[in-house]
């Protein structure tokens, strides 16, 4: 039997592997748990490893394989605040238009997922997609610049597709504003008082943010690959 932490864990860890192929990091299950240390984390998954739920790859930086799962948790729920998606592939022929006739998603130019740029810009073209595709809502996309997403699969070049939206949950992917002049692509995280923005490439840090420094305008709804 497992403690709510521990099942609460497992079911992270498993999802982000089966979203991303890369086990989370220790901060970010400190955070997705809310605890206050990451003491806490190796405790749990100690744990697991002695209950038979998983094991830790030797000579592998974070590397973690889920052996099973309790069986009151297949198939296994998201976490927190977090829906998964499937990017969209579509030809390039279909891709990227004109200026945006009725019902095509207007691309309003490139966003980083990286270092951030400049803030986004006006209506540059359209994706020929049907809207309905990504579901309902105020739509626009962006073409991403840059590799801090990549184990969220989200690659240089693709068109990130977002609904419009000035709120967000921990754990969503967003377009974020800072300091009213530098957009980027990024996970939402709160932490207390703050903001946290999170890449997901270990090779870019997580940056922290007053909450009257960032303004969300947007959730993705899904990508479109051009092939």
């Amino acid at each position: 039997m497992l403690t709510a932490k521990q099942r609460e864990l497992l079911l992270f860890i498993h999802q982000r592997i089966k979203e991303t192929g890369t086990s989370p990091s220790f901060d970010e299950m400190r955070d997705a748990l809310d605890l206050a240390s990451k003491s806490g984390i190796h405790r749990l998954i100690v744990a697991l490893e002695e209950r038979g739920f998983l094991r830790r790859l030797p000579h592998r930086a974070r590397a973690l394989e889920v052996l099973k799962m309790p069986e009151e948790a297949t198939p296994a729920a998201p976490p927190r605040g977090r829906t998964p998606f499937r990017p969209a592939i579509i030809p390039t022929a279909r891709g990227l238009q004109g200026r945006s006739n009725n019902g095509e998603i207007p691309v309003l130019g490139r966003i980083a997922a990286g270092t951030p740029i400049a803030a986004i810009q006006n209506e540059i073209s359209s994706i020929g997609t049907p809207q309905d595709l990504f579901g309902d809502g105020d739509l626009f996309a962006l073409i991403v610049q840059g590799d801090s997403m990549i184990d969220a699969g989200i690659l240089d070049g693709d068109i990130a597709v977002l609904r419009r939206t000035d709120t967000a949950q921990t754990g969503d992917i967003v377009v974020a504003l800072i300091d009213s002049e530098e957009a980027t692509l990024k996970r939402f995280r709160r932490k207390g008082n703050s903001i946290a923005l999170e890449a997901a490439n270990s090779a870019y840090g997580t940056r922290i943010f007053g909450p009257d420094r960032v303004q969300v305008q947007g959730t993705l709804a899904g990508l479109v690959r051009r092939c």
